[in-house]
């Protein structure tokens, strides 16, 4: 089951910024790949370092995380990169092509998780904002 990633480059005053993403992997390197323009991007080439964490539907109290380093910047125009990451997550191409298209190839320097097994995973039924109106 392919997992929904935060990665948290800093922004130019230092605090972090959060953005969602799709992951791959080539070896023991992480490809996230983007359009060059956006914030990620930018905050990635400015600063190489990145923090990332995992999001766990099945187990949301096993928190996956990793600390990495942007080591190249891929052109993508072709999606050579993103078109595998996105079948992954939902058995189709990525629609969105064209000389914007970047791929970001991140060494992992650490990596670690924590496990809260004392806690059961037990979600209530939810309704469209909250739990379910009895």
């Amino acid at each position: 089951m392919p997992r929904t990633m935060s990665i948290w480059p800093p922004c130019t005053d230092g605090t972090p910024r959060n953005s969602v993403v799709w992951i791959g992997w080539e070896g023991d390197r992480l490809l996230i790949c983007t359009h060059s323009s956006s914030w990620k991007a930018q905050d990635m080439r400015r600063e190489p370092r990145v923090s990332l964490s995992v999001v766990d539907l099945a187990n949301p109290y096993r928190m996956p995380a990793l600390q990495g380093r942007v080591v190249e910047v891929r052109g993508d125009a072709d999606c050579r990169c993103m078109a595998p990451i996105s079948i992954k997550y939902t058995s189709a191409p990525f629609p969105a092509r064209g000389p914007q298209r970047v791929c970001f190839v991140i060494e992992v320097l650490n990596a670690g998780a924590r496990n809260l097994d004392w806690l059961t995973h037990n979600p209530a039924e939810r309704g469209p904002i909250g739990p379910v109106a009895e």
